[in-house]
């Protein structure tokens, strides 16, 4: 299958340079909604939906292969292989900014710069890492999200989005977190929580900006800072926004420090 249908990619923008945007977890490319025409006159833009998320071709879906992130970092290079990109911009909200760091490790040509939104690189607190999370916290998660996945969504979406939010905003991340195809969803979501990148930071080889929210529950300061003190030429800038999809509830003040950052 072509690669760009598997991802549903969509490309749109009037600029040479690309800004590829990667999703966070339970979101698709409607997520960037809010923000992506603010860059359209000036790059090239591409979004895609991950397997499982959107309109993605779910048929494909490997449970080895997306067992890591290096599976969607794969599909990032192979999307990027396929339109022939090279120095592109990478913009990833949560997940998504680890999984485009090693994209950027394993083909270093392919980004100029990286721009993470709510980053973490490891979810679970130890003696010396603050996560944000203990490992039961994480293992409840889990469970709960195994025996009713809807309705986890339901009550999971408003405390990511944040409490200070409109409810449109908390059933918009609802909406997109009930669309995606269940399984998949308990897959990515493992992955996800259980994953530590940590190690990874040192060798990002390019430039790249830290957005964190004043308040996150997902990635709160901590996570934030942490990544901004080792990754190398990193730039944090910290939002007045709350919760953990500032492109969708802080949409100017977003485009502002990305525009900043370029």
């Amino acid at each position: 299958m072509n690669v760009l249908q598997r991802n549903n990619v969509t490309i749109k923008g009037k600029g040479e340079t690309v800004m590829l945007f990667a999703h966070g977890f339970g979101c698709d490319q409607n997520a960037w909604r809010k923000i992506t025409g603010a860059f359209a006159d000036d790059y090239k833009l591409i979004l895609l939906d991950y397997v499982g998320a959107g309109r993605s071709d779910i048929s494909v879906y490997d449970k080895t292969k997306y067992n890591t992130l290096d599976g969607y970092a794969d599909d990032i290079l192979k999307i990027c292989d396929e339109l022939n990109v090279k120095d592109a911009i990478f913009v990833g909200h949560s997940v998504s900014c680890m999984v485009g760091a090693i994209a950027s490790i394993k083909e270093p040509r392919v980004f100029k710069k990286l721009i993470f939104i709510g980053p973490s690189p490891c979810y679970i607190n130890s003696d010396d890492y603050t996560g944000g999370f203990d490992r039961e916290d994480i293992d409840n998660l889990l469970e709960v999200m195994d025996d009713d996945y809807i309705k986890w969504s339901t009550t999971m979406a408003p405390k990511i989005m944040g409490d200070k939010h409109d409810p449109e905003l908390k059933e918009e991340l609802a909406g997109f977190f009930c669309s995606c195809d269940p399984e998949i969803a308990k897959d990515f979501a493992r992955v996800t929580f259980l994953s530590d990148n940590r190690k990874d930071l040192p060798d990002i080889p390019v430039e790249s900006l830290t957005l964190q929210c004043s308040e996150d529950i997902i990635a709160p300061m901590e996570v934030g800072q942490y990544v901004y003190e080792n990754t190398p030429n990193n730039k944090m800038i910290i939002l007045n926004a709350t919760g953990h999809c500032p492109h969708m509830s802080a949409p100017e003040e977003t485009i502002a420090a990305v525009k900043a950052f370029l």
